[in-house]
């Protein structure tokens, strides 16, 4: 398909899909009140997949609570449900979710559809191991590894130059994305992040920073990031709140910039001070 037409299928499908998910919204949330979706540890038999955040929606119940059998309508809804996300920042990502789809039915996937590798997930996840991650730990990229979040999590800590307030900055989200990076791609050989990969790592940064933190400022409660990663819920009991303005691609975009600019700042500090280690000293 050329690429002039592929961009006009897929607006006309997002166009379609967010008044779809706008009816099913309609009809599916009326008085619906966060007690209406406790949380639930997974059994053996449900699916799963590499992203805490869906994962943290089939386990209250705004999914389907075995990860079956999954439409971008009922994505778009159940994310508009839990945290006020708007369809045109789903979207995107329920259409390439469709691509990894093993459910006979091309208009759904199952959660652990998404582990497949180079579609939506990638190397350098912050809290799974990578798809060719030294053994035994290689071939699974899907569940949560404490032991890669335990290498993250420190990084998220207070900055050093200002009192703890409990939450992430953007500054701090930036480094320790970067930080992790760096490392895991020093340990595997066959570590690779593609442009794409590596705006969707930055785009899950803003995610959290966004949803659990103050719009385009950061400042995500840590406390509240630390639950969705460690135990894939929503800390509605810790105080948190579903957004009461929509969060849209715009809202995203912002803090991508940001964020980028972060990871910059941060880059060019490391490469000017690897310059004056190399410095030869004067004689």
């Amino acid at each position: 398909m050329a690429p002039g037409i592929k961009i006009k299928v897929q607006s006309f499908l997002s166009r379609l899909l967010t008044g779809a998910a706008g009816v099913v919204h309609a009809i599916t949330s009326r008085n619906k009140k966060v007690e209406d979706y406790p949380w639930q540890s997974p059994s053996a038999e449900d699916r799963r997949s590499p992203c805490p955040m869906l994962n943290a929606l089939a386990n209250h119940g705004y999914l389907p609570r075995d990860g079956k059998d999954i439409s971008v309508p009922r994505l778009v809804t159940a994310l508009l449900d839990a945290i006020n996300l708007a369809p045109d920042a789903t979207i995107p990502a329920g259409l390439k979710a469709l691509q990894t789809s093993t459910t006979g039915n091309a208009l759904t996937f199952h959660l652990d559809d998404l582990a497949k590798h180079g579609i939506i997930e990638h190397d350098g996840s912050l809290s799974r191991h990578d798809i060719h991650a030294p053994p035994p730990n290689n071939n699974n990229n899907k569940d949560f590894a404490p032991e890669v979040w335990a290498t993250v999590l420190p990084q998220l800590g207070p900055d050093g130059d200002r009192d703890d307030d409990g939450t992430i900055s953007i500054d701090t989200a930036a480094k320790a994305r970067l930080a992790h990076i760096a490392a895991v791609k020093a340990l595997e050989p066959e570590f690779s992040m593609s442009a794409d990969d590596i705006k969707a790592s930055v785009i899950e940064t803003c995610l959290y920073l966004l949803v659990f933190g103050e719009g385009a400022e950061g400042r995500a409660r840590r406390e509240w990031v630390r639950i969705l990663f460690e135990q894939e819920r929503l800390p509605f009991e810790e105080g948190f709140k579903r957004s009461k303005k929509t969060l849209t691609s715009a809202d995203i975009q912002m803090l991508e910039e940001k964020v980028n600019a972060a990871s910059q700042e941060q880059a060019d500090t490391t490469v000017a001070n690897l310059k004056r280690e190399r410095k030869p000293m004067a004689a």
